[in-house]
């Protein structure tokens, strides 16, 4: 059964909401959208893989570089304590970004792959056995597959997947079914990067948290573009990354339920994860900072904290409201074009601003490249690190167009133009 729709007739269009963004101001904020190819003012669609910075965050980082560098933690003399005092009030932003009870519940990371890694090794090795299972779906990226499968492996636990219906969205029926008292873990994305599907973490929560086990989210691709509460999905981890909500590569958060927090083993031992070491033995520091060996990304949480200044400032409620607009516009807009197919969700209120699709006759990274040379579009071509998921929609690949704070519906005409222009190239 293909996941793939086919869209015949356009979708509808929501409303005009009060208070919607206005993505053309805001695209002034972002100084490589300034840049243009062919005398073209780039349209940059692949936000998925990563987002532009705003000048607040530039800035942000810059400010810190040129006034207060200098190590946290340690240090007696001024420039580190303003130097601790603005990497531990990033700290404080992420915790109200995702609404944690506490600070100590929030670790910097370089992303969300290394806190899903995090959980893996420093959770997983300590709670998981052979003959236990973990529960993923079907369409998981590389980040969230991986690392369970090598626990798994060294374990003897097995793995299951929660399958996908025809529009890509999960069963939770047969979730249910698959959650038994063997089950230790529940690891799933909140939004598709493929098929921009949301999940129903909440109820998937309760399904695990009543069979005892635990539930970890992958929301690399929700907490840039919708109202996250951690203590309202009732979830035991989250993983965010902050290069795809406006801030620099190589930092993320990862949020874990303290009274889980408090009986994990550490991630790497080093520096500033200590409390005291011998020649033969250590004992280990308060939360979060267990968790945090060696120099951190210090201009990297200070950038993650702008960014969510940036994004609060807009509103997540808007961008959301913007983007399921935007999307509908898209899904409409391509689903005119002869010999399209769509992925995901038809409904926009049931996906984020994911948009995948391939055209007959022209493979997507060809796709990519005559949309690009010709029209001044970036769009993502390939797997999107999610093998299994392209296996089950029998594709080798998928062209990916994802949407932002910063994005109109000119980019998807532009767009449009592109697929337009590769189909006569091709002779399609």
């Amino acid at each position: 059964m293909s996941l793939a729709l086919k869209q015949t007739a356009a979708s509808p269009v929501p409303g005009k909401k009060s208070g919607e963004i206005d993505p053309a101001a805001i695209r002034k904020d972002f100084p490589v959208l300034d840049r243009k190819f062919g005398g073209k003012p780039i349209v940059y669609l692949d936000n998925p893989a990563t987002t532009q910075k705003p000048r607040a965050v530039i800035e942000a980082i810059t400010r810190f570089y040129e006034t207060t560098n200098a190590n946290v933690h340690r240090g007696a003399y001024r420039l580190a304590e303003e130097a601790t005092a603005a990497y531990e009030g990033a700290r404080e932003k992420v915790r109200a970004f995702l609404n944690a009870a506490t600070v100590e519940e929030i670790i910097f990371t370089r992303g969300t792959t290394e806190s899903l890694n995090l959980v893996a090794y420093a959770w997983g090795r300590a709670n998981v056995k052979s003959g236990d299972e973990i529960l993923l779906t079907e369409m998981e990226h590389h980040s969230n597959l991986v690392p369970w499968q090598i626990l798994a492996k060294e374990k003897g636990a097995a793995l299951k997947h929660i399958p996908l219906d025809p529009d890509g969205v999960l069963d939770l029926a047969v979730a249910g079914k698959l959650i038994s008292d063997r089950t230790r873990l529940v690891s799933v994305t909140q939004v598709s990067n493929v098929l921009g599907t949301i999940n129903p973490v909440k109820d998937i929560a309760r399904l695990a948290h009543d069979a005892g086990a635990l539930i970890c989210v992958d929301g690399a691709q929700s907490a840039p573009h919708m109202a996250v509460d951690v203590r309202d999905l009732d979830c035991d981890f989250f993983a965010l990354s902050g290069h795809k909500m406006c801030a620099p590569t190589g930092i993320g958060a990862l949020y874990v339920r303290k009274s889980v927090l408090e009986k994990m083993p550490p991630f790497h031992g080093g520096g500033d994860m200590i409390r005291q070491v011998f020649l033969d033995h250590a004992t280990w520091n308060d939360l979060p900072w267990k968790f945090e060996a060696g120099t951190p990304d210090i201009a990297g949480a200070i950038g993650l904290g702008a960014a969510i200044d940036y994004l609060r400032g807009i509103g997540l409620d808007r961008i959301r409201e913007h983007e399921k607009t935007l999307t509908a516009y898209a899904l409409r807009k391509l689903g005119e074009i002869p010999g399209i197919t769509l992925y995901g969700p038809p409904d926009p209120s049931r996906r984020g601003g994911v948009v995948s699709f391939n055209v007959d006759g022209v493979h997507a990274h060809d796709l990519a490249t005559i949309v690009d040379r010709e029209c001044a579009v970036a769009i993502r071509a390939g797997h999107h690190c999610a093998q299994p998921l392209m296996e089950r929609l029998k594709v080798a690949a998928t062209a990916r167009a994802g949407f932002y704070v910063y994005n109109m519906e000119a980019d998807v005409d532009r767009l449009a133009e592109g697929i337009l222009k590769a189909k006569e190239i091709f002779k399609t």
